[in-house]
This record gives structure tokens, C-alpha cells and sequence, in this order.
């Protein structure tokens, strides 16, 4: 039973490990074949396997008072299992992606409001919505505009400046 927590204490360490130490053994195996061990062969995999084969093995022993050879078939069992969903769980997260950040691109064509008046070349300040979020920037205009006027952004040069007119009603 000692040889089952051994291995189960190391399949624990080894976990700590990948946490710690985030994608040691990825690219270590990539001469396989057309990516045959792709995941399979992560560290998480290998000490969820080890984990669970040894705590499996533990608990055949004191539970089923089993031998070592059928201590070490369930732990197997369990072990394969934990690394299947290991695996999978490993999968799903690396397919869970964000949508893409807004940019200060995503501005041209929105409606906003002056908060700081615009001098006829010169710089103000306008709060617009950039993805549902107020946002107040830099704005230049051709023509003076008001606190509180209606402006319509044409360009964003830069990510903190837009280039605005005014809404005509």
C-alpha cells in the first residue's frame, strides 16, 4: 500500500508542478506522429494518471482487500480515467476564446457628446460608447462646437483621439 500512496503523492506533487511550471512537457514529444500524443503527454495528463492510480490502488487495497495485482488493474482503471478527463476538461478550455477586444476603430461611425468644448482646430473632449462603455477622449473638429453638442466620429487616429462633426439635424 505504500508503493500506491508513494505513487499517488507524486502524481499530486507532479500536479503542483504543472501548475507551477505551466507547459514543461508540451513540445517534448513532437516528433510523434501527425500530433498521435497531442495532450495526452501534457504534464496535467501524466500526474492526474499517476494521482489517481496510486490513490486507486490505495483504496483497492484497504477497501476490497485487494492484492497487488488487482490494486494495481482498478488503479489503472482509475488512473486512465482521470487522465481521460484530464484530458478533456484540458481541451475544452483551451477551445473557450473571447471575442475580440474592441479597438478605436470600432468608433468610427458613432454618435457622441462634446464634455469639453472644441475650438475650430484644436482639441476638446467627446464621450462616446465603446462597447456598451462610456468612453471620454480627445476629439478635434473643423468647426467650434459646445459643450453639450452632437457630434458624429468620421475618423480615430489615434487610440485616445477621434476626429468628429457635427450631427446635423
Amino acid at each position: 500500500m505504500a508503493w500506491f500512496f508513494g505513487l499517488g503523492v507524486t502524481g499530486v506533487v507532479l500536479l503542483t508542478l504543472a501548475l507551477v511550471f505551466d507547459g514543461v512537457l508540451e513540445g517534448a514529444f513532437d516528433g510523434a506522429p501527425a500530433g498521435a500524443l497531442e495532450g495526452w503527454l501534457s504534464l496535467p495528463v501524466v500526474a492526474g494518471f499517476l494521482a489517481a492510480t496510486g490513490f486507486g490502488g490505495v483504496l483497492a487495497t484497504e477497501l476490497l482487500d485487494a492484492g497487488p495485482v488487482l490494486a494495481i488493474g482498478c488503479g489503472a482503471v482509475v488512473g486512465a480515467g482521470a487522465a481521460w478527463l484530464t484530458y478533456r476538461f484540458g481541451r475544452v478550455l483551451t477551445r473557450d476564446r473571447t471575442g475580440v477586444a474592441p479597438r478605436g476603430s470600432d468608433l468610427v461611425g458613432t454618435a457622441g457628446k462634446v464634455v469639453t468644448a472644441i475650438p475650430a482646430d484644436g482639441f476638446g473632449e467627446v464621450l462616446l460608447r465603446l462597447a456598451g462603455q462610456p468612453v471620454k477622449l480627445a476629439a478635434v473638429s473643423t468647426v467650434p462646437l459646445a459643450r453639450g453638442a452632437e457630434v458624429w466620429v468620421e475618423a480615430s487616429p489615434t487610440a485616445t483621439s477621434v476626429v468628429v462633426r457635427p450631427v446635423d439635424r
